[in-house]
C-alpha cells in the first residue's frame, strides 16, 4: 500500500470515513464537511494470511475475481457518493419548482399542473421496478446505472432545451405564455425520459455501494452500515441545494439556467462514477428472479402431497461452493413457510433424471431466494404509513404553515413549503450524530457492531414518527385557540410566527434518519444477492403508496366530516376547521401501525447465508 496513503489513514471514535471523500464533497457542495478522516478499512485485507480475492463472489469490470487491495470499500465509494449528490441536485433542482415551471411556461391551471406534477412523480418510484428488474436479471448493477444515467441525461437536456431555445420554448406576451402542442409534448417527452432514467439509479446506486464491502469480511461488513449513513446524507446535500438555491435562480434568473445546472450537475454525476470504475466490485446478474420465483411455486404445487423430511440436509442443494444462481451465495434452510420446502423434496422421479428439471426440483437456495422476499414483504407494508407521515411536510404542514406568519422583518416573506429545508438540515445535523455518537453509545449496550439491529433502528424512527404528529397536532391546537381568543377566523394569516412548525419538521428528519435508512439496509442485507435490486425498489415503492393512502385518508375524511353541511376537519378556511384532529388520526394509525410492526419484528427471521469455502 502507498505509503502517503497510510498516513492519511485516521481513526475517530471508532467509526471511519475516507478523507477523499470529504475533499470531493467539500468541493462539489460548497463547504459541507461529511467527514475527516479515512477509514482503516483501506488497510482491509493486508494483513498476512488474509485472502487475496473478495469472499462474496464479486468481480471487477474486466470480470475477473474482485482483489480486496484494488477494489473496492471507501476508495470506490467516494465515487459513488459524489454521483448520488449530484443526480440528486439534478432530480430535485428539476422536480421540486416543477408545478411553477407547467403554471408559468405550459400555461396549465393549478389543478392541472398538480396532477401532472403528481403522476409524474409517481412515475419516478414506479420505474425503479423495470430498472431492478434488469440489474438483477441481466445487466448487473453497473451497466443499468450507465444505460440509464444516458437517457436521464438526454432528458435533461431536452428540458433544458425546451426552456431555452426558440422555437422549442413558448412565446410569452404581458405575462403569459402560449406553448402549443409539440412544444408541450417535447416537454413531456423530457420529463418521462427523466423518470425512465431515474428508474434505473434509483434502485441501483444504494446497493451498488454497499456492494463494495465483502458480507464474508466482518472487518468490511461493519462499514457497511456506514455508507447507507453517508449515502442518505448525500441525497440531502443534494435535496438542499436544490430547493434553496436552484429554485431561486429558476423564479429569479430564468427557466433556461435553472434547468440548465441541473442537467450539468446530472452529466458531473455520470463522469464521476465513470472515473471510479476501476476500483468497483461487482455482482453478476443471476438471471430473472420471477422465473426462479415461478418454479419454486409450480415446483410446491406440483409436489402438494409429498412429505417433507424432518432432516434438512435431505433438502436438495448442489455440492458445488456456489450456488446454482449467479452472482448469489447459498442460503441455509430456515423453518417459515415450510410449503415451499417440498420443491426442494427429491422424489424417485426427480433422482431418475440425469439433470434436475428447474420446474420441479429446487434447490434450498433457490426456495429461501422465495422465502427471503416474502419475509420482508410485511416490514415494507408496515413503511407506506410511515411515509404518509413523511408526506404530511409537502401538504398539511405547508397549509398549516400558510395560515401563520412568514415574514422575517418587514418585508422578507418565506413561502411556507420552504421550511421543509428545516427537515434537511436536520438530516445532515442527525446523520454524523448517529454515526458518531449514537452507535458507539448504543454498541456499549446491545453488544452490536452497528449499534441496533436493522428492525430496531426502523422501529425507533417509526415512534419518533408518532411525535412529529403529536407535536403538529399540538401546535395546531394552540393556534386555534389562539384564532378563537382574538376572534381571528377570517384572518388569511395569524399573527403566529411559522417557524413555531420548525420542530416538526426536525422531528421528521430525526425519523428518517432512523427509519429511511434502516431500510435501505435492512432491504439491502435481508434480500438475496440475486434480486437486492428488486427489493430497494421495493422500498422506494412505499413512498408513492404513502402519497396515496395520505389522498386516500384525506378524501374519506373530507367526505365524512362535510356530511349534513359541515365544513369538515379540513375546510378552505383551517380557522374554522379542525386539522388538529387530522393530526391526531394519523398519529393514532401511526401507533397502530407501529404495535403490528412489533409483532412482525418478533416474528421475522433473518436469513442465513452459508459462508464459502476457501
Amino acid at each position: 500500500m502507498d505509503t502517503n496513503l497510510k498516513l492519511e489513514n485516521r481513526r475517530i471514535q471508532g467509526v471511519e470515513m475516507p478523507h477523499d471523500v470529504s475533499l470531493t464533497l467539500w468541493f462539489i457542495f460548497s463547504g459541507l464537511k461529511l467527514m475527516k478522516s479515512k477509514p482503516s478499512g483501506f488497510e482491509m485485507g493486508e494483513e498476512e494470511g488474509e485472502d487475496i480475492y473478495t469472499q462474496d463472489g464479486t468481480i471487477d469490470i474486466n470480470k475477473k475475481p474482485a482483489i480486496k487491495k484494488k477494489t473496492g470499500t471507501w476508495k470506490a465509494c467516494r465515487f459513488i457518493l459524489v454521483t448520488e449528490g449530484c443526480e440528486r441536485l439534478a432530480y430535485y433542482g428539476m422536480g421540486t419548482n416543477l408545478v411553477n415551471y407547467l403554471k408559468i411556461r405550459m400555461n396549465q391551471g393549478n389543478a392541472a399542473a398538480a396532477n401532472n406534477v403528481t403522476n409524474w412523480s409517481g412515475t419516478c418510484y414506479f420505474t425503479p421496478l423495470i430498472g431492478a428488474f434488469l440489474a438483477d436479471a441481466y445487466l448487473g448493477r453497473y451497466w443499468t446505472i450507465i444505460y440509464f444515467s444516458i437517457i436521464y441525461v438526454v432528458g435533461m437536456a431536452l428540458l433544458t432545451l425546451t426552456a431555452s431555445v426558440p422555437g422549442l420554448t413558448p412565446v410569452c406576451t404581458a405575462g403569459i405564455c402560449h406553448p402549443n402542442r409539440f412544444q408541450t409534448a417535447m416537454s413531456f417527452v423530457a420529463l418521462y425520459l427523466i423518470a425512465l432514467g431515474t428508474g434505473g439509479i434509483k434502485p441501483c446506486v444504494s446497493s451498488f455501494g454497499a456492494d463494495q464491502f465483502d458480507d464474508n469480511d466482518e472487518k468490511e461488513k461493519k462499514h457497511k452500515a456506514s455508507f447507507f449513513n453517508w449515502f442518505y446524507l448525500s441525497i440531502n446535500v443534494g435535496a438542499l441545494i436544490a430547493s434553496s438555491v436552484l429554485v431561486w435562480i429558476q423564479m429569479n434568473v430564468g427557466w433556461s439556467w435553472g434547468f440548465g445546472i441541473p442537467a450539468v450537475a446530472m452529466a458531473v454525476a455520470v463522469a464521476f462514477f465513470l472515473f471510479g470504475t476501476k476500483l468497483y466490485r461487482l455482482q453478476k446478474p443471476g438471471g430473472s428472479p420471477l422465473t426462479r420465483i415461478a418454479q419454486v411455486l409450480v415446483s410446491s404445487l406440483k409436489k402438494s402431497k409429498v412429505v417433507v423430511p424432518a432432516d434438512e440436509s435431505l433438502l436438495y442443494e448442489t455440492t458445488d461452493a456456489e450456488s446454482s444462481i449467479q452472482g448469489s451465495r447459498k442460503l441455509l434452510h430456515t423453518d417459515k413457510f415450510r410449503f415451499l420446502d417440498k420443491a426442494a423434496v427429491e422424489t424417485e422421479d426427480d433422482r431418475a433424471k440425469q439433470v434436475a428439471n428447474p420446474w420441479s426440483l429446487c434447490t434450498v437456495t433457490q426456495v429461501e431466494e422465495l422465502k427471503s422476499i416474502l419475509r420482508v414483504l410485511p416490514i415494507w407494508a408496515s413503511g407506506i404509513l410511515f411515509c404518509t407521515v413523511y408526506n404530511q411536510m409537502n401538504t398539511m404542514f405547508v397549509l398549516q404553515g400558510d395560515t401563520m406568519d412568514q415574514y422575517i422583518g418587514p418585508d422578507f416573506k418565506i413561502p411556507a413549503a420552504s421550511l421543509s429545508l428545516f427537515d434537511t438540515l436536520s438530516v445532515i445535523f442527525w446523520v454524523p450524530v448517529y454515526d458518531r455518537v449514537i452507535v458507539p453509545y448504543a454498541r456499549k449496550f446491545t453488544g452490536n457492531e452497528r449499534g441496533f439491529t436493522h428492525l430496531q433502528r426502523m422501529g425507533i424512527g417509526l415512534v419518533i414518527s408518532i411525535f412529529a404528529m403529536i407535536v403538529a397536532g399540538v401546535l395546531e391546537v394552540v393556534r386555534l385557540d389562539f384564532v378563537r381568543r382574538h376572534n381571528y377566523y377570517d384572518l388569511e394569516t395569524v399573527p403566529m410566527s411559522v417557524f413555531w412548525q420548525v420542530p416538526q419538521y426536525f422531528l421528521v428528519g430525526c425519523a428518517e434518519v432512523f427509519t429511511f435508512i434502516g431500510q435501505l439496509e435492512f432491504f439491502y442485507d435481508q434480500a438475496p444477492d440475486a434480486t437486492r435490486s428488486l427489493c430497494s425498489a421495493l422500498s422506494l415503492l412505499t413512498n408513492a403508496l404513502g402519497n396515496y393512502l395520505s389522498t386516500l385518508l384525506v378524501t374519506i375524511v373530507t367526505h365524512i366530516t362535510t356530511r349534513n353541511g359541515n365544513l369538515g376537519w379540513i375546510p378552505d378556511n383551517l380557522n374554522r376547521g379542525h386539522l388538529d384532529y387530522f393530526y391526531w388520526l394519523v398519529a393514532i394509525l401511526s401507533l397502530i401501525n407501529f404495535f403490528i410492526y412489533l409483532w412482525i419484528a418478533k416474528w421475522y427471521q433473518y436469513k442465513k447465508v452459508a459462508v464459502q469455502p476457501h
